[in-house]
């Protein structure tokens, strides 16, 4: 039996207002090394490296003297660009995953298709959430922006749901980790498909 290739990707990307580095491994444990320059941020791609068992390595500045949003919006187009790459042609891979993740009050769900179309739903947040400061400088709003990057980028299909949540910071954490558990059961490869899992051949 033939050993699978490795699902790992590398990319960077340099423009006047951030830097980004980013390594991944799809089939690693959830070990990461993030260091964005956004506190907030690293704390959400942590969560998301260790609950979607997704090795990741990210080294990012940009003109966060400005504020946040050139750096996380960089980080993740690359994030979804990695994703991509690191898919390959999907060959095996389970291709769906949902999954419904708790953090105190906060309650989200989310729910994942490696389709190859970009789309993403997010409801839920409550009224005024996008202009909550989180951390100091990470506003509620990079929460749904980051997700409308990653899954571009992917080529994912996600609906994001906040069914539950008072907390800024539990709300946008419970949102990170439902995407994740939702992408680690997509991107699983599972023993039983066999060939690419779409009746038109691509994904």
């Amino acid at each position: 039996m033939s050993t699978p290739a490795p699902r790992t990707a590398s990319v960077r990307r340099a423009t006047s207002e951030s830097t980004i580095e980013l390594e991944l491994d799809l089939d690693g444990t959830g070990r990461s090394t993030i260091d964005t320059t956004v506190p907030f941020f690293d704390h959400l791609l942590t969560a998301f490296a260790k609950h979607s068992l997704t090795d990741l390595t990210v080294r990012a500045t940009g003109d966060t003297h400005i504020d946040a949003h050139h750096t996380v919006e960089d980080t993740a187009i690359v994030l979804g660009q990695a994703i991509r790459q690191a898919l390959g042609d999907k060959s095996g891979i389970s291709r769906y995953g949902d999954a419904l993740v708790p953090l105190d009050e906060a309650l989200a769900q989310a729910v994942v298709d490696i389709s190859g179309r970009p789309y993403l739903v997010h409801s839920g947040e409550p009224a005024g959430y996008e202009f909550h400061l989180i951390g100091g400088h990470f506003t509620g709003s990079l929460v749904r922006h980051a997700f409308e990057a990653i899954a571009f980028h992917a080529g994912l299909t996600m609906h994001v749901t906040l069914v539950a949540g008072r907390d800024p910071h539990h709300i946008a954490e419970a949102e990170y980790k439902a995407f994740a558990r939702a992408f680690r059961q997509a991107k699983a490869l599972d023993p039983l498909v066999a060939g690419i899992p779409s009746t038109k051949g691509a994904l």
